[in-house]
């Protein structure tokens, strides 16, 4: 919960992420099933937001736990938790503007 967020990936292609997500990166996804975690790890990324109501699979949390990713979860769409995060200016990179 006390790491920094650099920039932010909204999509539930694994492989899209793995292209195109950031070391610190959030990554607000649908998926819960414990490749996310992998996917997570790889990329030393900050956080996972699985968005729409979705439940993790208990062994997604087990291995979210025992990786150290920060696993969050949301009601909202990820349309709608990506936009209202990017409004309060969560992982926006200057440079990139």
């Amino acid at each position: 919960m006390d790491n920094e967020v650099s920039s932010g990936i909204c999509s539930d292609l694994l492989s899209w992420v793995m292209a195109h997500g950031k070391k610190d990166g959030m990554w607000i996804t649908i998926q819960t099933h414990i490749n996310i975690i992998a996917v997570a790890s790889l990329l030393e990324l900050s956080c996972i937001i699985i968005s729409g109501g979705a439940q993790a699979d208990p062994k997604t949390i087990d291995k979210a736990r025992e990786e150290g990713i920060t696993l969050l979860a949301s009601g909202l769409t990820s349309y709608e938790l990506a936009g209202r995060l990017y409004a309060l200016g969560v992982g926006i990179n200057d440079q990139e503007l």
